[in-house]
């Protein structure tokens, strides 16, 4: 189904190779895992094989790559679309409509179907996704894992031969994993050839068939899915990788600090001026805290953390900090938010000016650490748009170290990052307890047992609870992932 034959490929702003000798082939119905550390190469198989290389990212390209007999280097991208669907890393990238419905439709609509067949395979696509209660929505209005299965639907409504997903999983809950899981097993059972390029890997276990890890450009393993889960945990964070099993993780928290706090009263937000998007009232928080923000999709963090921040002008209620009340711009000039899409706040010509943009002078004496840990240093005269999706997010968290705000707030800080990188993400984090109030909205549970004192768990805007991340705290974060929360949800509004 797909033949890639020694392919060496170089962005076009790039001075060094993305691909180098690489040679690849996937047999029809074949499930393929991608997998290897930020930058090795796995989105720029992707975009060869939907043919967004060299037809949309210019570079020097050479070799041949056929999809379904498809040359998808000569064929045109309406050509190639008709054979393979993609789902890419940031699902925004991809939307053409501004309703959820619209854009399951589109590339239906495109393919000149008739009206009862498209409005069948909406109704088939949101079904098989789970999507059901977000037809008819305002795509400004999903959450960015609501946004996730909308793209994925869309993508399957079109019925391609071949799937290609670039971290598909980077921000959905795990109720929501599970769901996409499913839908591939669907695809799976339909004689459908997939290609998902990822970082977590637990819920790809007893999906894929075979597992092309890369590194450097070219594929260092090539393995059955049964014998690359029999690796043992330790080869694979060498190698880069996360763990294959989330009951295998390690409990790694700093113990709790206590002293001044954070207190929110009356914290509350809605969108239409009808229905609640956030109603906390009352919620008191450590100060200088590492502060984990979890909950399902669609539950109000990004709402929370926006609000934190001052970024939304009609938010209700009181910030007080050791009981001192903060306006919302106090807020503003107190916090600094990392985005769920970085693409938001990439400004500058090269990394190195991005990052001291909005830094105080001083922590000019740190740049040069921080750059260092988070392995930034080599990119440094890059434009940040020409870099991969982790490492734009390792560069807007530098900038947000940087920038010496008392609050900071991470949204899905590692949904580009491989285990490494993660490993020192948190590091960073970990620097920064009793300095600084971090608050680190994921549904990563490698990341949170990394570093976070506390857990906030949000649930329907409100509070559902909240407590530290010592031994009892750890097993009981462990256990909301594992089983996904699949217990009748009793929100108090109160803690």
């Amino acid at each position: 189904m797909i033949e890639m034959k020694n392919l060496d490929f170089r962005y076009a702003n790039s001075n060094t190779g993305a691909l180098n000798n690489f040679s690849l082939t996937v047999d029809e119905g074949e499930i393929v895992l991608l997998c290897g550390e930020s930058g090795c190469g796995k989105t720029t198989v992707t975009r060869l094989i939907n043919g967004l290389i060299p037809h949309f990212y210019e570079g020097e390209l050479n070799g041949r790559v056929t999809v379904g007999g498809v040359d998808a280097v000569k064929a045109e991208l309406y050509e190639t679309a008709r054979i393979v669907g993609s789902v890419f890393q940031n699902p925004r990238s991809q939307f053409f409509c501004v309703d959820t419905t619209s854009e399951i439709a589109f590339a239906c609509e495109n393919m000149g179907l008739p009206e009862d067949t498209i409005k069948m395979r909406i109704r088939e696509a949101a079904r098989d996704m789970e999507a059901e209660s977000l037809l008819g929505r305002s795509i400004f209005k999903l959450s960015g894992g609501e946004k996730q299965k909308i793209a994925c639907a869309s993508v399957a409504a079109a019925h391609p031969e071949v799937f290609v997903l670039d971290e598909p999983t980077s921000n959905l809950d795990m109720e929501a994993i599970e769901s996409l899981r499913r839908t591939i097993l669907l695809w799976k059972s339909l004689g459908k050839t997939v290609v998902i390029a990822e970082h977590r890997l637990h819920w790809l276990r007893d999906v894929c068939d075979r597992v092309i890890y890369m590194s450097g450009g070219g594929i260092g393993i090539d393995l059955p899915m049964s014998k690359f889960a029999a690796m043992p945990p330790e080869k694979l964070q060498k190698l880069g990788l996360r763990p294959l099993s989330l009951d295998k993780l390690k409990n790694e928290t700093p113990p709790a600090i206590s002293g001044d706090t954070l207190e929110l009263r009356n914290f509350c937000f809605s969108y239409d001026g009808k229905k609640q998007a956030l109603d906390i009232k009352s919620l008191v928080l450590p100060r200088n805290g590492i502060i984990a923000v979890i909950g399902s999709n669609g539950a109000g963090k990004s709402t929370f953390s926006k609000c934190l921040c001052g970024l939304e002008k009609k938010f209700g209620g009181k910030v007080l900090i050791d009981g001192t009340a903060c306006g919302r711009r106090a807020l503003l000039k107190k916090s600094y938010m990392v985005m769920q899409d970085v693409n938001h706040q990439l400004f500058c010509e090269s990394v190195e000016d991005e990052v001291r943009l909005g830094m105080s002078e001083d922590n000019e004496k740190d740049v040069q650490g921080i750059l260092n840990q988070l392995d930034l240093l080599p990119y440094v005269d890059r434009h940040p748009v020409s870099l991969s999706g982790g490492q734009k997010q390792r560069v807007a968290i530098a900038s947000a170290l940087l920038a010496d705000k008392e609050i900071l707030v991470f949204d899905e800080p590692t949904s580009g990052l491989d285990y490494r990188h993660m490993k020192e993400t948190a590091a960073l984090f970990k620097s920064l307890l009793g300095k600084r109030t971090l608050f680190v909205i994921t549904h990563d549970p490698e990341l949170i047992l990394s570093c976070c004192t506390h857990a906030l768990h949000m649930e329907n805007g409100g509070i559902r609870e909240f407590y530290p991340l010592d031994d009892n705290g750890g097993r009981r974060l462990i256990d909301y992932f594992i089983n996904n929360d699949k217990e009748e949800k009793n929100i108090e509004k109160t803690v």
